[in-house]
């Protein structure tokens, strides 16, 4: 148990940059598709940049709170922070770049790669502050498995989400 809690401590700024891109729906003005064609219509610039803000400040909280059971230290935090974001939406836009060639529909199921692409990416950037061993990254994947498809149905109930995947 206390090993999950450090490596989701740990994969904390790659999960707020997930968790992030949805609500800048929110924000006002007309968003911008990256590229409709490659990625679809929903990976938009305010949604990434807004991933990035996220995911830089959850690091920047980090290297605040200096929590002993940290398994890396925080002190470049703003470079981990936006690799972290960078990564994380990376991972999203690859997915959905495969999905539109494999001809799924925008907003259309892919279990697990929706559940997962962000975490990859993300794990591959912080491999650059800590060396994962096959434990952690099953830990880690498993773990964001379970823990997404529980956040996107809630979000999906709460209206933040169009999907409940």
């Amino acid at each position: 148990m206390w090993r999950l809690l450090q490596l989701l401590y740990l994969m904390a700024p790659v999960y707020a940059a997930n968790m992030a891109a949805p609500f800048a729906r929110a924000l006002p003005g007309v968003p911008r598709p990256i590229s409709e064609r490659w990625l679809g219509s929903h990976k938009t610039w305010r949604g990434s940049l807004l991933a990035v803000l996220a995911s830089t400040l959850t690091a920047w909280v980090q290297a605040r709170l200096q929590w002993s059971g940290a398994v890396i230290r925080y002190d470049d935090w703003l470079a981990l922070g936006l690799l972290c974001g960078v990564a994380a939406m990376a991972g999203d836009s690859a997915k959905s770049f495969v999905k539109r060639r494999l001809r799924i529909a925008p907003g259309a199921p892919w279990i697990p790669a929706d559940q997962l692409d962000y975490v990859v990416a993300g794990l591959l950037a912080l491999s650059l502050w800590h060396r994962f061993d096959w434990t952690d990254v099953a830990i880690v994947l498993a773990a964001s498995f379970v823990g997404s498809l529980g956040v996107n149905r809630l979000s999906h109930r709460l209206g933040i989400k169009s999907t409940p995947w």
